[in-house]
């Protein structure tokens, strides 16, 4: 039992996790999404607010709203979300709170060839900071539409566009060449991921990309003991990821690297950093705090979950 535990505890974890953000279980038969007050917070992972099971907003629809109207209230609140969270869990998110990192894995699962790291694969990483910038961030603050949402997110129409349209008649008639782009995306990334780990995760995701920027400084998280490590790189070997090191951009800190270790040197814990470093994350802990206290000072709970109780067309691929 022990060593079963060890084996899945992290994809009890991911279901966990994804069964969580999406227990609003009568909006799967009712097709009609949560309103309650829990929609105001940001879950850690990707996951469409506009699902019929989510009872909490995604940060990157939350970021990308926020941006939209950026020009008349400055966006305290998600930025100081975003803050928080990478602190503390940098890209432990996703490895463990992601449910649309879980899905890669078990598509990955599928008895077929496999893509196998290379220098390909790892130039490939560096899309998502790309699509970060130009959709999610250049977009909404030039043309006013969330850029990443309507054009690119596969988890919006695999947990919205298709369930609703599915439910609701209208809705149905209200799709056209954007949603069907929208499908044609889910289908390609589904696929590569069959032959290549987590590769929406790896090569595209721009939440991936924003979490990656805290993996330095996180709080939680993978950790080597320098004092046993003999820099043989099983580590980096056997990892899936394009990693060149432990708990570099590219770590998604699922720690199977752990068992890897001949000297035992990698284990989860709370990082020891020297003064510069705890310095950095006194400094950001205290910006996320008081970003988050002038977010809700100025209503930022409140317009998030106004925006994310209303289905999101953009989402759904359908506008």
């Amino acid at each position: 039992m022990k060593d079963h535990w060890k084996r899945f505890s992290r994809r009890y974890v991911q279901l966990l996790a994804a069964v969580l953000y999406n227990c609003n279980f009568k909006g799967f038969a009712a097709g009609r999404i949560w309103q309650g007050e829990t929609k105001g917070l940001c879950v850690p992972g990707l996951n469409c607010y506009s699902c019929p099971g989510a009872v909490g907003a995604c940060p990157l629809g939350s970021l990308q709203t926020a941006l939209l109207s950026s020009k008349y209230k400055f966006p305290y609140y998600i930025l100081g979300t975003f803050l928080l969270l990478g602190l503390f869990l940098g890209r432990l998110i996703c490895g463990f709170l992601c449910p649309f990192g879980l899905l890669q894995e078990i598509l990955h699962k599928i008895p077929t060839p496999k893509i196998q790291k290379n220098r390909v694969t790892r130039a490939l990483t560096w899309g998502k900071y790309l699509i970060l910038f130009v959709f999610v961030i250049g977009i909404p603050l030039v043309f006013l539409t969330p850029g990443f949402c309507k054009f690119l997110c596969p988890a919006g129409t695999l947990e919205a566009g298709i369930p609703l349209t599915i439910l609701q008649e209208n809705l149905r008639a209200l799709t056209g060449m954007l949603f069907t782009w929208k499908v044609g995306i889910l289908v390609v990334i589904l696929v590569a991921c069959v032959f290549c780990h987590r590769a929406f995760c790896r090569f595209l995701c721009p939440l991936g990309a924003i979490y990656s920027f805290f993996n330095p400084v996180s709080f939680f998280g993978i950790k080597v003991d320098q004092t046993k490590c003999i820099h043989c790189d099983a580590c980096v070997r056997h990892c899936k990821m394009d990693v060149k090191k432990v708990c570099d951009r590219e770590c998604i800190q699922c720690g199977e690297c752990i068992g890897h270790c001949p000297t035992r040197a990698i284990r989860y814990g709370v990082a020891k950093g020297g003064r510069r470093r705890n310095a950095v994350k006194a400094g950001i802990l205290l910006l996320a705090v008081l970003l988050l206290v002038l977010g809700l000072q100025n209503g930022g709970f409140a317009d998030l979950r106004n925006k994310a109780i209303r289905i999101c067309y953009e989402c759904m691929g359908i506008g």
